[in-house]
Order: C-alpha cells, then structure tokens, then sequence
C-alpha cells in the first residue's frame, strides 16, 4: 500500500477533466441497453441548432438534465439521455447565404437548390457538431452512440410519415390566408415566431369624400400606406354618428375606387374616429372582417416588402417610403386631417429583427382544434405535469386559444413538403415513398414538387419518439417511450412542449413525457438580459477553460432553478471552485492520515464499541444529507440538493469534523486511553473515509470530475474486496439510500449544536476583541442546568483541542476573578477572562450584541402577536417560534445584567 498522498498538492482540473470523459465515453458508462431489464428512465434533449454555441441557458439547462441522469442512473435504472441537433431552417440557411454571399458575392439562386443545398450540407458537416463538442465539456453523459440530428434519414423518414397521415386525414391543408410574413427572410412565420414590441409612431386621422359628393367619413389608421389596399370602411352598427351612412360607399383616396361603409361590432367606437379602414390583406382582423362581410382581399405588398401593382403609382416602393409618398400626397389633397403621437404594439420576426408583414399568401396549414382536446386532457388529468405547476395555465391559455398551425416556410434548407401538382389536371397529391414520374391520375409528366419546407417544429414535435426509430417498431422505442422528465425553457412552452404532447397522443397513443421541468432565464446580476453588447454575458466554455466544469455545474444548479429568472454573478464560480478546492484539500488530510488503514478495516465499518460523540454526529448528519439530497430530486429541486450536499461537506465535514477528530488521528500511543485509544484511531479513521465516500456519491450528478478523481484514488487504496468500491467507476456505483433516524439523534445533535455554539462564541469574542491567536485565555462555563454543565465538563476536550486555553472551569456560579467578556447560550453563559484594558471593547461590543438580540426578540413578538401566522402556520412551527423568543429573552437578559455590570 502507497505511503503517501496519490492526489496532487493543487486540485488542476484541466488536466483531469478531459481524461476522466474520455474514460466515461470509451468505457460505455453513457450507453442505454433496451435489453437491460432495468426499469428505464429517459430524456430527450432539446435539441440545439446547429448553428448554436453552447451559451449560460444551455448550460443551466443541460446541466440540470444531466443530474438526472447521472443521479437515475446511480439508482441502477437504464438511464437514457437522448442527444441531438436541430436543422434550424432559417437560421442555418441565413447564416450559410451571408458567408455565400461574403465568400463568393453569391446568391443561393446563383447556384439553384441541388448545390445550395450542398453547401448547407458542408457547412452542418464543418460546423453542425460544434455544441456536441462543448456539451461533452461541461461534463453530459448523453448517450453520444444515439445522436440524432432532425435531417437524418430516419427522423426524414418520420417527418414525412406524419405529413402523409395528417394530410390523407384532412388534418393538413392548403390554402389563402393571412400570415405572419418577414419580408427580410421573405418566409412565412407562425404566431409563436412573432415577438410584439411597443413602438411609437403615429394615428394618422385621413378623410374619405362620398362617393356622391354629400360629405365625408374620417378614419384614423396607423398604416396609411396600407389603405392602396383598402375594399371597405368599417363602423359599430350602433354608433349613432353613422347609422346613417352604412350602406353607402365612398371614394377611396389615392386610388379613385368606390369601397362599402359596412357595419361590425368589432369596430370598437373610442377608438380614432371611431370608423376603421378595413384592408383585408393586410391586417389579421380586416381579413376576419372581410370573410364576415365577403370582401375582395387586395394584396399590395411583395414579398421582399414593396409595393406592387395593385398598389399603382406607388408600385416599386419599399413600405416605409411608400408611406411617406401617401401621407404626402394625401396633405396635398387636402385629406389629411391630422397626425396623433401613438404608441403601439407591432410584431416583429424574433430572429432577423425586422417588422413582420400580415400577408396574403399560399401557406399550409395544421388543423390544431382537432388536435388539442387529448393534450389538454393529458395535463388536467394529471398525467404530465408541469414544475413549476403555474406553467401549466401558460399551457391552457395557448391550447384554448390556438389557431391553425402555419407550418409551411420558403425556405430550401427544411424538410421539402411532400406535396405534388399536376400541371395538366391540376391534381395534388402527397407522395413520401419515392419521387413520382408523372401523376397518378392523368398520367402526365408534367408534374412539379412543393418548393416549400415545412417549418423546423413540426420535426421537432416527433422527437420524444422519431429519436426512437419510429414509424419502425424498434426495441428503444418499446422500453424508452414514453420518457420520463424534460426540461426545458418556458419560451417554448408554445413552439415546443405543446406540439410534442399533441404528436405524442396522436401517433404514439400516449404522452411523451409526465414530467415538464421548465428552468429560469439567466440574468445578469442585476437582473437584466445579458448581452455581449453591454459586457454581461458569460460564455460558459471560457469558465471552463479559466475554473474548470464542476464550477459552473455547481453554480448553475444552486440558484433557485424552479424560479422565473435567476440573476447570475461570475462571482459565485469562483467560490464554487473555492469549494472544490476545499473537498480536494480535505480528501489529502484524510488520505495523509488514514495510511494505514486496511481494506478488510474499511469493509467491516465503525465498530459502535469505539464511537464518539463527533462520529455519531457526522454519521447522522451524512444520514439527514442523503435523505435531502434524494428528497429535492425527486421533486426536481435542485437548489436545495446542492445546498444540502454543500453544507454536510462544508460545514459539517470540513469545518467540523475533520477538525473534531484529529487528536485521535494523531494519538499513535498503544498505551493511550478513552478517545486516544488504537481502536478509537482506527474507528475515526474508518468514518472519515466512509463518510467521504458516500460524500462523494451524493455529490457526483452536480460535479461529476472531481468526484470521480478522488473517488478512483479511494477505490486504489481500499477497492479490494470492499463492495462499495464494486463499480469500475463512481458514476455507476450505487446512490446512497438514507436509514431512518437513529435513537438518541436528537440527542446527540443538541449536544453537538452545544459544543459547537460553544466553541463558535469563544472564537468570536477573541477575534472581535482581537486577542492573539496564540495567546491562552482562562474560560468560566456557568450554567444552572446540570445535564448541560456534565455533558459540556464530560466533552471539555473538543473546547480545548479547538481553542486556545488556559484554565477551563465548569459550575454553577463564576469563581475566575476579574474582567471577563460574555456569551450566553440560553441558560449557559461563557466568561472568557481578558485584560482589562478591554473593557471599553467589550462594552461596545455587548452593546452590538443587545441590539441584535432586541431586534430578534421584537421580530419573533411580532409574528407571534399575529393572528394569521398562529391560525394559519402549523403547530410544530408557531412552538418553534415561540421557543425562540424564549431562548432570545434569556439571552438578552443575561447579556443586559453583563453590560450593566460593566458601566
């Protein structure tokens, strides 16, 4: 057996990181099994586009996910975690057109679509893997054998199955309609993909002459250019200014032509003039209006956003300047009455950032009506949950609202749509097996595929089971479908987690997951986007490379992860690399002093003849940290898993125990007694490297690397022939299970909490009043309270090995003569004996002590003086409170007869 320490003097993680993954990868330790008979668990991804970088939301993301996984899969459950990657049709197709046309001052109709598509094809080989790459950096053990990308062959297959059944059921169809359009894209977007903005501009008031000459309506409209397209002028059938007027018509300005005054009581009469434009192309409610009222629908627009013929002398100009020339010539004509400051909502395309058009155009279409009644069923009944649970109104309010689902884009970079005319008989059909030679009802040549793609969700909706192999019947897709938790981002609720819960039911017969965890927008510190314009983002891969993985999993995962929004300071990977640095540290002291520790020692546990008060301590608290750990994931709080886990290394671990137990490390005399004895050494060393282990299990999913280092260089030592060292490595060994609490644990945690208020208190008053470390000072424990004075006289050794003391006594009354600073511990008080040209430090300091006291007392009155708090909270809850404000009252009082003695 090694003499010495096998883990390096510094914790250097960038040169255990990349050989600990490499091990995991080669070694199949990621890998699902459909033939295991293990019971299963299963996560999808949310795939990232291709064209992505792994930025702070992937890495909060993703490393939630992973402690799933990671802590599943310890529970020895066939843990499978589906990766993969988007196309991202207009995003890759924007970003492959600029480096097109930057390159080789190319279009992509330069080329044609065959060797555009080409193009788009090298690119994604080049470049599409790139976020794989940083995921396997932040430390995810996806399943990597079964990456999936939503253009491959099989999830092709898949897509184009589900158009096919949706299009023979009468589910999909084509035809004029109204749609988002971004000129700048030139493409169709659906109503998720529109992002409302507030924007100031104007309410232009313009009057439209009657066409018999006899007057004039006015309408207010904040699109004057779109009024070229104008069939009617709309008013509330019982707006009393002008009842009279509907039926008649008007001259439309501009364009000379006569248009209808109808009446519809979605006019609403506050507004303007209370009479609206109504231009069916070009306005979502116009075109409502225009069906209602059987209306010609003009389109005005091409497009790329510029006037076309039928907006006539203003044909050929971009939307902006064709508004400008209207409003123009409608002053020179006398017919603009006047102009309004107003500021109003306009859609915007979320990913080129320019307005988006209302267009009249060919699109295809989702029945989504048909479609939603099972998906929202699913969520009332229970069956998928939401956590948090409020997004599940977020679900309502979009299912109970939905309209059809435009799911056509004039793209070249998608899935092509199956769709094929027929020039000679017109005949359409839909065709996914192979590409036809001519129409199956006419026989003809002449026949023409669909040159739209379909929108990137609808493949994205089939990725709980197209990942699986269906519309094949595949063993993964038997045992892995349905998953079992997705996590995922609350923006997406829409384009997203709803669409795969109504594919799931449609195609599959059930849901795609029960469990939706939806994680919180990253914000700066100061609760703002980050952005790299102002400085505030954080690339997650440079805090890797500057701290290491383990830092910024940890980080991620101990803010609030189930709240709207967490507020990010790089500050705190610094301190969870500090934390690192501490288990590192604490896993030498412990290899340093446990040499000669045998394997058969380790395997046989603590003997109970031999345990201290400080191992059933750390013990108990191990126990309570196992059962929190496990109770926080399994209601997916993440926050309060680290938080458990952190303290029982930190505070419980490192600051106490390991501190507690070193005289009995250091105590090698055969001929000791008590706590010094051989078998009191070798039990505090068999719990402290126990302890560590079961540390190290529990705090694997979150920080996996340094977890796995050091537990390999225990597994070196003591692996053989003890099973906890059975696994070949720590992320298959087994998660802890928790006992139910032992007899006297209360007990011996009051006692500890004593021992440690004890010493905490004595610590504090040398190190406000600035006494020496090394300096001794006498100590005087007073207590009424004989169970407390014999268990703190029969303990005395943990005060005196962790303070710097003279004489120590124990009693009823205090005997040391002269000036003493005092602590009190309800009915315990502690006089540390000092100089007394002190006095004056230690009146100001008692008088600092007092206002904190009174301040908690007054605090405790007030919540127990309100009648809410002790009619609403439970029992155990309002007696602890009301323990409290006794225990803050002896205290002060005790404190306050001190301060009065020293005047």
């Amino acid at each position: 057996m090694s003499t010495e320490t096998q883990l390096s003097s510094r914790y250097n993680p960038h040169d255990l990181e990349p050989a600990l993954y490499e091990r995991w990868e080669k070694g199949g330790y990621f890998t699902a099994d459909p033939v295991r008979s293990a019971e299963p668990y299963t996560i999808v991804i949310p795939p990232p586009n291709v064209t992505g970088y792994l930025h702070i939301g992937h890495a909060l993301n993703n490393t939630l996910q992973d402690i799933l996984i990671r802590w599943r899969r310890m529970q020895g459950k066939d843990a499978l975690w589906v990766p993969g990657t988007d196309h991202a049709g207009i995003a890759t197709q924007h970003v492959v057109e600029k480096k097109l046309w930057k390159d080789e001052h190319l279009d992509r109709r330069d080329l044609g679509r065959e060797k555009f598509l080409e193009r788009v094809w090298a690119w994604r080989d080049q470049y599409g893997t790139r976020i794989i790459t940083q995921l396997k950096r932040l430390g995810c053990s996806c399943d990597w054998s079964r990456t999936r990308f939503t253009m491959d062959a099989g999830l092709s297959r898949a897509v184009l199955t589900v158009f096919k059944r949706l299009f023979e059921e009468g589910l999909i169809y084509r035809g004029d309609y109204l749609v988002n359009w971004s000129p700048k894209l030139q493409t169709a977007l659906s109503d998720d993909e529109v992002e409302y903005k507030m924007v100031k501009g104007h309410l232009w008031h313009i009057r439209y002459p009657m066409a018999d000459g006899e007057g004039s309506i006015i309408v207010a409209t904040t699109r004057p250019e779109t009024m070229l397209g104008d069939t009617a002028v709309a008013v509330h059938p019982e707006d009393e200014r002008y009842k009279h007027l509907i039926g008649r018509q008007v001259k439309l300005p501009l364009m000379h032509r006569l248009i209808p005054i109808i009446a519809d009581t979605f006019v609403e009469r506050e507004f303007g003039t209370g009479a609206v434009k109504v231009t069916p192309a070009h306005d979502p409610n116009d075109y409502d209006m225009g069906l209602r009222h059987e209306l010609k629908m003009i389109n005005i627009l091409t497009p790329d956003g510029h006037l076309n013929d039928n907006a006539g002398p203003y044909k050929g100009l971009e939307i902006l300047a064709g508004r400008k020339k209207v409003v123009e010539d409608l002053e020179a004509q006398g017919l603009l009455i006047k102009v309004e400051d107003h500021e109003h909502s306009v859609g915007h395309d979320y990913r080129s950032g320019c307005v988006v058009e209302p267009y009249l155009s060919k699109q295809w279409f989702v029945k989504m009506k048909p479609l939603t009644g099972p998906a929202i069923e699913a969520v009332r009944s229970g069956r998928i949950q939401f956590v948090p649970s409020h997004y599940e109104n977020v679900y309502y309010h979009w299912m109970e609202n939905v309209r059809d689902w435009c799911i056509s884009r004039q793209l070249w970079w998608g899935h092509r749509i199956p769709i094929y005319y027929c020039a000679d008989c017109g005949h359409i059909w839909c065709e996914v097996e192979r590409a036809p030679k001519g129409c199956p009802r006419c026989s003809s040549p002449r026949i023409h595929q669909d040159p739209d793609v379909l929108d990137t969700w609808f493949s994205s909706a089939l990725w709980p089971f197209s990942t699986l192999g269906w519309p094949d019947k595949t063993p993964e897709l038997d045992k892995y479908y349905p998953t079992n938790t997705l996590v995922t981002a609350h923006e997406i609720i829409f384009f997203w987690v709803a669409r795969m819960i109504i594919m799931g039911l449609k195609f599959m017969g059930d849901i795609p997951f029960s469990k939706v965890v939806i994680n919180p927008l990253v914000m700066d510190e100061h609760g703002k986007k980050m952005s790299k314009s102002s400085g505030t983002a954080i690339d997650p891969i440079e805090v890797i490379d500057q701290i290491c993985a383990d830092s910024i999993r940890l980080t991620m995962a101990s803010y609030p992860t189930q709240s709207r929004h967490i507020s990010l300071s790089d500050k705190r990977f610094e301190s969870m690399r500090n934390f690192s640095n501490k288990l590192w540290n604490a896993t030498r002291f412990v290899l340093m002093n446990t040499e000669d520790l045998s394997a058969e020692s380790l395997a046989a546990g603590p003997d109970p003849k031999f345990l201290e008060l400080e191992d059933k301590w750390i013990l108990a608290n191990l126990n309570r940290a196992t059962q929190q750990a496990t109770a926080a994931l399994e209601q997916f709080g993440f926050d309060a898993y680290v938080d458990s886990v952190y303290k029982l290394i930190w505070n419980y671990y490192c600051d106490w125990y390991v501190e507690l137990v070193k005289d009995r490390l250091y105590s090698s005399d055969p001929a000791g007694q008590g706590r010094l004895t051989p078998a009191s050494r070798t039990t505090a060393q068999v719990v402290l490297v126990s302890v560590l282990e079961q540390i190290l299990r529990l705090l694997h999913p979150v920080a996996p690397f340094i977890t796995e280092e050091i537990w390999q260089n225990l597994k070196s030592r003591w692996g053989n022939g003890n099973s906890r060292f059975d696994s070949d490595v720590l992320m298959t060994a087994r998660w802890p299970e928790a006992a139910p609490a032992a007899e006297g644990e209360a007990a011996i945690e009051s006692a500890m909490n004593l021992i440690q208020e004890a010493i905490g208190r004595i610590r504090a008053i040398r190190g406000e009043l600035n006494v020496p470390p090394g300096t001794k000072v006498d100590i005087d424990i007073v207590t009424s309270n004989t169970v407390r004075l014999d268990l703190l006289d029969l303990q005395q050794h943990y005060i005196r090995n962790l303070t710097a003391i003279g004489e120590l006594r124990f009693g009823s009354a205090h005997t040391l003569a002269g000036f003493s600073s005092t602590a009190v511990i309800e009915d315990v008080t502690i006089h540390v004996m000092l100089p007394e040209e002190l006095r004056a430090q230690e009146r100001t300091r008692l008088d600092k002590e007092i206002a904190r006291l009174e301040k908690g007392v007054s605090g405790a009155e007030k919540k127990l003086s309100n009648e809410k708090f002790i009619g609403g909270a439970p029992a155990d809850v309002v007696q602890a409170e009301r323990d409290k404000l006794e225990k803050l009252k002896i205290e002060l009082a005790a404190l306050a007869a001190k301060r009065k003695g020293l005047e």
